[in-house]
């Protein structure tokens, strides 16, 4: 019998959301903290009988005690035995909350660095795992690990940087995981889920981060479910993100900004956080951050604008009058021309800032 499972990675519970204001920064550590509790309903609708949960749990050593309360309970709420790999924001030790607190009958924490297996005779599966015991893991935890051949079906849940660049958060590579004989491996450390992908027989992936925390963490985020038996594993994403952040180019070349910025908003705005970047050409006025951010922020979780338009080339005609506009932009023109991308971008906010003053308009 198939055996249904979740697996999820890095909540960072108690992320202190810096980027966001003080009152939006709260809303999002509370919606957070409820991510467990959000899980566990899933599990239970779901019928999962096993919840893989592979590390950085917490964002750090230091957590709120309700947020844990709310972690624990939620995890003992669940009618699955739920496995969790520490990782490196979260590494097991004598004072992590992984060791000071008392965690419900169906949870079980792997503690060391050597692997460990857990039999559960009635799902007809061995789950195996290791723990980050510091916030540096720079040699492979499932080196030389080979799943015995019994007939089971085989799952680990781990922590690790895959293809590492640098060797310090458990770098794994396919070889390994090639030579597990395991059926699935349920990874955490990378944020983004790009598939899952097959080394011999063993199929893994990484679940993501279920809740995105910055514009590094854009569109869908969630978790992992699947089927798993002796020989056989498969996953599917599910989203499961409450606030989704998405960043936005709007070009206002022949629009207003106000006008490009409604056509680009989509109806779920309310719901999520933006990052708006207004591109293409306008006039020497360019775009007026704070007006539009008076008129969209209600309509937004959270909006973040920036001005990348650049200056219609009938504006830099205007060079050629015999006038103070015309000796100012000729002088700011060749620089301009000279110039590299960076300087061309300060060039272009001082042709604004002078052609306001020029004209008495405010900018």
């Amino acid at each position: 019998m198939a055996i249904r499972f979740l697996h999820a990675a890095d909540f960072h519970l108690d992320s202190p959301f810096a980027a966001l204001d003080a009152p939006r920064a709260q809303q999002r550590r509370r919606e957070v903290r409820r991510l467990p509790e959000r899980l566990a309903n899933y599990v239970n609708q779901n019928d999962i009988a096993l919840v893989l949960l592979a590390g950085d749990l917490f964002d750090g050593a230091t957590i709120y005690r309700d947020t844990l309360e709310a972690l624990g309970d939620a995890l003992g709420s669940m009618r699955a035995q739920v496995f969790i790999a520490p990782g490196n924001h979260d590494y097991y030790s004598a004072r992590s909350p992984y060791a000071t607190m008392t965690w419900p009958e169906n949870v079980h924490i792997f503690r060391t660095r050597e692997i460990e297996r857990v039999v559960l005779p009635e799902l007809g599966c061995a789950v195996y795992g290791a723990a980050f015991t510091a916030a540096a893991q720079d040699s492979s935890l499932l080196a030389g690990f080979a799943a015995a051949e019994d007939g089971l079906a085989h799952v680990m849940v781990l922590h690790g940087d895959l293809n590492a660049a640098e060797a310090r958060y458990n770098p794994l590579t396919p070889e390994e995981i090639a030579a597990s004989g395991l059926d699935y491996l349920a990874l955490g450390h990378v944020h983004r889920f790009d598939g899952a992908k097959r080394f011999g027989r063993t199929l893994c992936a990484y679940a993501g981060c279920p809740e995105g925390r910055g514009f590094d963490e854009t569109d869908e985020r969630g978790v992992l479910v699947g089927t798993l038996e002796a020989g056989r594993a498969e996953v599917r994403f599910v989203p499961f993100a409450r606030r989704r952040y998405r960043s936005l180019r709007v070009d206002v070349t022949d629009t207003t900004p106000e006008r490009a910025l409604e056509a680009a908003l989509p109806e779920t705005a309310a719901s999520d956080l933006f990052r708006v970047v207004f591109t293409g050409e306008t006039d020497e006025r360019g775009v007026d951050i704070k007006s539009i951010r008076e008129r969209f922020a209600p309509d937004c979780f959270s909006l973040e604008l920036r001005d990348e338009t650049r200056i219609r080339e009938d504006v830099w005609a205007r060079a050629q009058e015999d006038s103070l506009r015309g000796a100012f932009l000729r002088v700011l023109r060749e620089a301009y021309e000279t110039s590299d991308e960076a300087g061309r971008a300060r060039i272009e906010r001082a042709v604004r800032f002078g052609l306001a003053a020029l004209d008495g308009r405010d900018f």
